[in-house]
């Protein structure tokens, strides 16, 4: 057992031990503050569609925390309070505890994902809610564009780092490169949060917004992408793309949102449909605190609703189907050795090795060759008027041989054609 587990699984049994105690002061468990008649509540419709308040029965979370590396977790009364357990700036333009909105478009960006994860419900059980409600949150903020100095793949590899070094069991990337392959530097990075025992949830992407391919680090083996669904259960057309590397479909038409001002907004894309599963992801490692990074995915796609129309798994549109949050937390699923997304230590090996080996340096081998024939004497000079050996030989001689006879034919018959006309002119004409 690694000792990120054996820490999680010594959190778990204190969460539980404590909760007895509590219970049996009261002598009846405290009510789950959940009012699903809620204007609020009543439009997050994937709590009861994706099935995660049965599995609240189970687990709402405690003891997992989830690093959201977006564009930071705005400072909401409430919804966070409680819940951001600490951040930092990767962009160069943010606040030490990554908790200031980054970028005049999408500053609102990371306070939507971070709520639809583990946001705060309030104590009566009204107004929005995360998936994982008692799960910590960890707020990187990086920048996009020119909202960052810093380059973007140098702010995604020091924010991987950072978030496993600070105590995160599952990482959110609701982002997408629009690129299949990815910066070199993200190799080292994504490896050591897999080495390190962290789930790492990543977008598919959103045709809507110009992404017609799964991009970077959408591609990475290992992560567990997302796909978007809508509100029936059916690929969403635009706020999803679709790709071989999908391993699970959510939500993510109709969505809402706690802005960095507190205010409620309405979305749409697979930037939400990931945090959703990155909750499940927290509820999976809050109910087994020793389960593994590749079991805990393992369950999310194997406990994963076969979509309608689905003929495979996986499929590019739902990967393995639609989520199960409660088949996640409570199901028998075998155990798995090897992370069920891929291996990015076997790809690094395999596509990285031309470019990372040196190249081999050409070795010289004496070759022998044999001696070549002693050259004729040399013969003595002459003048070239008179003939030479060779000159009869290969000259005079055949000439001789074949000119005589032939000088001797011509003559014969030309002697033959005079005696024939001599003969014609003594013969009288009629």
């Amino acid at each position: 057992m690694s000792r990120r587990r054996m820490l999680r699984s010594a959190v778990a049994v204190a969460v539980i031990a404590a909760s007895v105690l509590l219970a049996g002061a009261a002598a009846t468990p405290a009510p789950v503050p959940d009012d699903p008649s809620d204007p609020v509540r009543a439009t997050e419709y994937w709590l009861d569609g994706a099935r995660i308040r049965e599995a609240w029965q189970t687990t709402r979370g405690a003891g997992a925390t989830i690093a959201v590396i977006d564009t930071g977790i705005g400072k909401v009364p409430g919804i966070f309070d409680g819940a951001v357990a600490g951040g930092t700036d990767v962009s160069g333009s943010g606040t030490p505890d990554g908790r200031t909105p980054i970028g005049a478009i999408d500053g609102n960006h990371g306070s939507w994902v971070a709520s639809l994860a583990a946001g705060r419900g309030a104590p009566d059980g009204k107004g929005m809610i995360g998936v994982a409600p008692e799960a910590k949150l960890l707020s990187i903020s990086v920048g996009f564009g020119a909202s960052a100095s810093v380059p973007f793949t140098e702010q995604v590899a020091k924010a991987m780092r950072w978030a496993v070094d600070n105590g995160a069991d599952v990482i959110n990337l609701s982002f997408t490169t629009n690129t299949l392959d990815w910066d070199r530097s993200w190799d080292d990075a994504f490896l050591y949060a897999f080495e390190h025992d962290v789930v790492v949830v990543v977008a598919a992407g959103n045709r809507g917004s110009g992404t017609n391919i799964i991009g970077a680090p959408a591609t990475i083996p290992g992560v567990l992408t997302v796909g978007g669904v809508d509100q029936t259960g059916s690929a969403s057309v635009e706020a999803s793309t679709q790709g071989i590397t999908i391993g699970v479909a959510a939500p993510s038409e109709g969505l809402i949102g706690m802005s960095a001002d507190g205010t409620l907004a309405s979305w749409s894309g697979t930037s939400g449909a990931a945090p959703i599963v990155a909750g499940v992801a927290a509820l999976v490692r809050s109910a087994h605190p020793d389960m593994s990074a590749a079991n805990v995915i393992n369950r999310i796609i194997k406990t994963a609703v076969p979509a309608p129309g689905m003929t495979k798994a996986p499929d590019p549109l739902y990967g393995y189907g639609l989520l199960n949050a409660e088949g996640a937390v409570t199901a028998d699923v075998p155990s798995v050795t090897e992370n069920p997304m891929g291996d990015l230590a076997g790809w690094v090996k395999l596509f990285r090795r031309a470019q990372t080996q040196p190249a081999p340096v050409p070795t010289s081998t004496p070759v022998a060759v044999p001696p070549l024939p002693a050259a004729d004497s040399p013969t003595e000079p002459g003048s070239p008027l008179l003939p030479s050996a060779d000159s009869l030989r290969y000259g005079t001689l055949p000439l001789v041989v074949l000119t005589v006879p032939g000088i001797l034919i011509a003559l014969g018959v030309t002697a033959a054609a005079r005696r024939i006309r001599s003969a014609r002119a003594r013969t009288p004409h009629s």
